[in-house]
């Protein structure tokens, strides 16, 4: 019989290098960091593990190299409970690999990327897959995503799309989208709408899901046919490093799916669980378990006006 898995994600699995810094240094100059943290990384991988710690059971279809960055990124996600069975590993090609500083105080971040690998829609072999309830995308392997939307769609999975910026176009994705999350930096570019609810408007006539716009501490938007917009705040934390809030958010929302939350409620498990790990560095150490989520809710946490 197949495996059986709560959700299965596909997107790049980089390690993120990431380095502490008191202030953004002017173009030129060299400064010293005052912390450092290595980490898995990535929008899919963490949304995994984010649904793991929160007590779900996930799984990833990734690259990574025949090295050590590889072996790193696998052993991590093994260590959180996160199935990597399906994670492609490829010769004489590097693990991805993000570098990146975040601004003491402030949590501002700045990542580059380093991406030679990917997945073709021929690495992908469907007889092979777990059974699912919902598979978690991105825009970087497009032609696999693809792939893998149709296959979900004909086993009756709910189909997410997470895609933070404008990079590439991914419009022949978003008809096959049950719950489309995505940030203000890609919704308002990519729409070329001035405000976050045209720019939903927008995206409905494409993806007739779900849709919900993330805009950090202006806290999301979301809006079904069922519920019409929804509005929730962002939560006030000690912000330490926002990279990786987004990619929780995917996760918490994800979860709240699984436990047939209504579109408020998904969206407030998820800005709870997205803000509380913004309290750590990186985009993975500071993710919560469900019970200091609902601690977190039930102590009354303040939000953004």
């Amino acid at each position: 019989m197949a495996k059986k898995l709560d959700c299965l994600g596909l997107g790049i699995a980089p390690v993120d290098i990431l380095m502490e810094i008191k202030k953004y240094p002017k173009p030129g100059y060299k400064i010293d960091s005052t912390d450092m943290t290595v980490q898995g990384g990535g929008p899919i991988p963490t949304a995994m593990v984010t649904m793991a710690r929160l007590g779900k059971n996930p799984g990833l279809i990734a690259p990574v190299g025949d090295d050590l960055f590889g072996r790193f990124v696998i052993e991590e996600l093994k260590q959180e409970k996160v199935d990597t069975s399906y994670i492609i590993k490829k010769k004489h090609k590097p693990t991805a690999i993000a570098s990146g500083w975040y601004e003491q105080g402030t949590g501002r971040r700045t990542i580059v990327l380093d991406l030679n690998i990917d997945i073709k829609p021929t690495d992908i072999n469907l007889i092979k897959l777990p059974q699912v309830k919902m598979v978690h995308l991105d825009g970087r392997y497009l032609s696999a995503c693809i792939k893998l939307a149709r296959w979900a769609g004909r086993q009756k999975a709910l189909v997410m799309f997470d895609i933070g910026s404008l990079r590439n176009d991914v419009t022949e994705i978003l008809p096959l989208v049950d719950h489309l999350i995505i940030s203000e930096d890609f919704a308002l570019p990519y729409t070329k709408k001035k405000s976050v609810k045209n720019a939903i408007e927008q995206l409905r006539k494409i993806c007739l899901g779900t849709i919900v716009v993330t805009s950090g501490i202006k806290g999301s938007l979301g809006f079904s046919d069922e519920t019409g917009f929804i509005k929730q705040a962002a939560y006030k934390v000690k912000t330490v490093d926002t990279t990786g809030a987004g990619d929780t958010y995917h996760g918490a929302y994800m979860v709240g799916l699984l436990e047939d939350y209504d579109l408020q409620k998904r969206m407030e498990l998820a800005s709870a669980t997205a803000a509380i790990k913004c309290t750590q560095p990186g985009g993975r150490i500071g993710i919560p378990t469900l019970r200091q989520v609902q601690s977190f809710l039930k102590k009354g946490a303040r939000c953004y006006v």
